[in-house]
């Protein structure tokens, strides 16, 4: 078997014809680094501010605010808990971060499944990222490039500045506005008519301070992409495409989008500090191209998403002819043509080098295909190989608490539980496990911190309620449980508390 062209050189996208370089497929609404008003769009979560906004946002409150917001994020159908997306993203976002100037605060990344080309900060360390945007770039470095560009809107504390500068301007109001922006993105109509409710808003004021910290943005992210060592001709490139496609689309665009262009100014000072650096090849990852393609695969209906990779091997138009086959493997098994499927991963197997993400999605295929037992041979011979794989190390613990070999499970998610404590799906795992071993008040423990990451905030109460109550929990797993329903009912007591101040 001949190995698979992985043809680094042409710095292309999946398909030379594909889903993500048709501009007209999308609504480009760029609201890169729009931070504020992805704050304003959970207004039930946010914190006393006064009267009129004025007081300043500690680090503390910054945080609260992001996970507040966060907790409603992952309860979204469309927000992609992915083990192996959201470890590629975390992954690139934390070498960024290591990079970055005096760091003092966690960091969180995370995927939204949207086709629209967009990134937000939020208060906190919270850096969000739409499926789009990582399907468009056509390089690693172009997409740190993005993910620099909102830490440091983070590291700058944009959302703070911003709301203090806006003293006058009401909360409600500053609601309205992002309101109005976050609807462009599936309905334009609605946000014109909601710009129009929030006329009155001094916004030439609110987008000078915006335009400011975009600047600012661009500074400090390019300093952060070269210290880790990405190509920083991947910043002006992608922004400069942006802007192009910015242009197609301007007469569609909602009025406030139009008053925040990527202007030439911003475009050319990128250039300028590329131009001042030693070009850097760097080569893409593997996981670069397999979560594009990872991500290809989930998009439309199955039966596009076959004929996507089918004719794009057929015809060559691929950048790595393993991530064609490995997004064509995940097509099939979709479409449950499941031995279609085992062959792409054979051909994947035959070619060197092997990855886990090979192993995952083969596993998987067997998994649909109704053979659990199957699916964990191959997680538990492929974990000998990589051992620290946070994806193999779930879907193993999901595989045994499936097989009914509930006491390994147990083992296993909580020693991913410690690994990724805000990761929804491994509590839930837990809880099952716990459940089939008969240990009620872990079982009810572990429900609790589900629901919890869920947004359900009620239902997380009533579940560590029923872990008091379930008479089988020792002293210190009670202690546990106990600090955290109080806890968790403080922090309902406030947000109610807020809700009647709005």
């Amino acid at each position: 078997m001949p190995c698979l062209a992985q043809n680094r050189g042409a710095r292309g996208t999946i398909g030379s014809s594909g889903y993500h370089n048709d501009v007209n497929r999308f609504h480009w609404p760029f609201l890169i680094g729009a931070l504020v008003p992805t704050l304003a769009a959970w207004p039930q979560n946010l914190p006393d501010l006064g009267e009129s906004s004025q007081a300043d946002l500690t680090p503390q409150m910054e945080r609260r605010i992001g996970e507040s917001i966060m907790r409603e994020i992952r309860s979204d159908p469309d927000y992609i808990d992915d083990p192996e997306i959201s470890e590629y993203v975390q992954t690139i976002g934390y070498r960024l971060v290591s990079a970055s100037p005096d760091v003092r605060q966690d960091f969180e990344f995370f995927v939204i499944r949207d086709r629209t080309v967009n990134a937000f900060a939020l208060p906190g360390g919270y850096v969000g990222v739409h499926s789009g945007l990582i399907l468009t770039a056509q390089s690693e470095s172009e997409f740190a490039s993005v993910l620099a560009h909102e830490i440091s809107h983070v590291l700058q504390h944009h959302a703070a500045r911003q709301m203090q500068a806006q003293s006058k301007v009401q909360t409600a109001s500053l609601i309205a506005m992002a309101l109005a922006i976050l609807a462009a993105k599936s309905n334009p109509q609605v946000a014109g008519a909601t710009m129009s409710a929030s006329a009155a808003l001094p916004t030439a004021t609110f987008l000078s301070y915006s335009r400011d910290f975009e600047r600012e943005a661009d500074r400090v992210g390019f300093q952060i992409l070269d210290a880790s060592g990405y190509d920083p001709e991947g910043m002006p490139s992608f922004f400069e495409r942006l802007q192009k496609a910015t242009r197609l689309y301007d007469n569609n665009a909602p009025a406030y989008l139009r008053t925040h262009p990527l202007t030439t100014e911003r475009i050319a000072d990128m250039q300028t500090r590329a131009a001042d650096h030693r070009p850097r090849q760097r080569r893409d990852s593997p996981e670069f191209q397999l979560v594009r393609a990872k991500l290809r695969a989930a998009d439309g209906t199955p039966e596009d998403a076959v004929a996507f990779f089918r004719e794009a091997l057929r015809e060559k138009r691929f950048t790595d002819e393993a991530a064609m086959h490995y997004g064509y493997a995940a097509a099939l098994a979709r479409l449950k043509d499941f031995k279609g499927a085992e062959a792409q991963i054979d051909i994947l197997r035959k070619s060197p080098p092997s990855h886990p993400m090979y192993e995952t999605l083969a596993a998987r295929i067997k998994t649909q295909a109704g053979d659990v037992a199957g699916a964990e041979k191959i997680l538990a011979a492929a974990r000998q190989h990589y051992p620290d794989v946070v994806s193999l190390k779930y879907d193993h613990a999901a595989a045994l608490q499936t097989l009914g070999r509930n006491r390994e499970a147990v083992d296993l998610a909580n020693d991913l539980a410690k690994q990724r404590p805000r990761w929804a799906r491994v509590y839930e795992v837990l809880g099952k496990a716990y459940a089939g071993v008969g240990n009620r008040t872990q079982q009810h423990r572990a429900l609790a911190e589900f629901y919890y990451l869920q947004g359900g905030l009620a239902s997380a109460i009533e579940q560590l309620r029923l872990a008091q109550s379930a008479g089988d929990g020792d002293f210190y797993t009670l202690s546990v449980v106990d600090v955290r329903l109080r806890e968790m009912r403080a922090q309902q007591a406030q947000e109610a508390k807020e809700k009647k101040q709005q």
